[in-house]
């Protein structure tokens, strides 16, 4: 149909746009800030731009709903303002067609968020982790200087290093002194590299191919063993921070939890893939509803003001799903029921006040 091609490629048109628009800022912003961490060294510089890859294919679903909203609103204002919608009523496309043409491109564009959603943002954050470790483990090394000795745990534990190696992830010819209470232990071995328990988090070194000797100060007698790898502890890690990300489980791992906290994250991602169902709805009823004059900024304050609370009830109930304080399947289920509410308020309203300014003027017609 060529009026349906006609707004499908309006709404393409401004949603595309939008897109590019908060992704460009969205990727300054986070340029910005991995060059500031590596320039302190905490983040290598040959991860920079592939964090930032993988940041902003994790942040992509939280862009899509105001993108969403945002291109709607743009697209239909344009539609207005230019007269084209009142020549289109005159055609016979009624506004309830024009909703099934909007409904129908956020039913394609549901699909796209969902694959986005559902699959592609977590394994970009479980990447993210995976190079916030790796480069985790290049500081720990690059603060290791080759020929110094490096104290960790208070000074319980001393590291030296005669060489790093090649890919800058372990040490060779490595040397360590540990205090155990009234005893003391040296290791010698061919090399080492730093590890993170995912459990709980404490941070170990990892020794391979070396020997082990412990000592009583004071006493002749030693023990000595040779050994292919042993793991020293040099950091316990605070309980609360040491975590898995839930954001970087899989949905199908959150799906089949019965934790609260992934029951909480799976809603949340069902309704970012529902946000941007519903929310196109809510610009064109809005668009709709005022005249020439109020379309220029009335529509977009009182769309981003209901977008606003509807997204901060959102975070409200995911918070309460993850403290067990409403049910699981009330969820964020009646957030988007109250959403849908308000549509179906703005959508029969002007049908009711019509049908009453009808029956007025009605009662005042006089009789014969």
């Amino acid at each position: 149909m060529i009026i349906q091609r006609y707004i499908f490629r309006e709404l393409l048109l401004k949603l595309v746009w939008i897109l590019g628009l908060l992704v460009l800022v969205f990727t300054s912003n986070r340029f910005v800030g991995f060059l500031a961490d590596a320039a302190e060294g905490s983040l290598p510089g040959d991860m920079v731009f592939l964090m930032l890859a993988y940041k902003m294919l994790a942040t992509l679903p939280k862009i899509f709903p105001v993108a969403v909203l945002v291109a709607m609103l743009l697209a239909f204002a344009r539609l207005a303002n230019d007269r084209e919608l009142v020549v289109l009523h005159a055609a016979g496309v009624s506004r309830f067609f024009q909703l099934q043409l909007v409904t129908r491109f956020a039913v394609f564009f549901c699909v796209f968020v969902a694959a986005i959603t559902l699959f592609v943002a977590p394994w970009a954050e479980q990447n993210i982790e995976d190079l916030k470790e790796l480069a985790k483990q290049r500081s720990d090394i690059a603060g290791i200087k080759p020929g110094q000795f490096k104290e960790f745990s208070k000074g319980n534990r001393v590291v030296y290093v005669q060489n790093p190696s090649v890919d800058k992830l372990a040490m060779e010819d490595v040397f360590l002194h540990v205090k155990q209470e009234t005893k003391r232990g040296l290791l010698t071995a061919d090399s080492a590299r730093f590890k993170n328990d995912e459990q709980s988090g404490n941070k170990y070194i990892e020794f391979s191919d070396g020997r082990r000797y412990v000592v009583e100060p004071g006493h002749v007698d030693y023990r000595i063993t040779e050994f292919e790898r042993y793991s020293v502890l040099t950091e316990v890690a605070n309980p609360e921070v040491a975590r898995i990300k839930t954001a970087a489980l899989s949905t199908k791992d959150i799906f089949r939890s019965d934790n609260s906290v992934h029951r909480a994250e799976f809603q949340w991602r069902i309704s970012l893939v529902i946000s941007c169902l519903i929310l196109p709805l809510l610009a064109v009823l809005l668009i709709q509803m005022h005249t020439r004059e109020e379309r220029r900024y009335g529509p977009f304050v009182i769309a981003i003001s209901i977008y606003l609370i509807y997204s901060n009830l959102l975070g409200i109930a995911q918070t309460l799903i993850k403290r067990e304080a409403i049910p699981a399947i009330i969820g964020l289920w009646w957030v988007h029921l109250l959403l849908i509410a308000v549509i179906a308020t703005l959508y029969y309203f002007p049908e009711y006040k019509r049908k009453q300014l009808g029956d007025d003027e009605q009662q005042f017609i006089p009789a014969e």
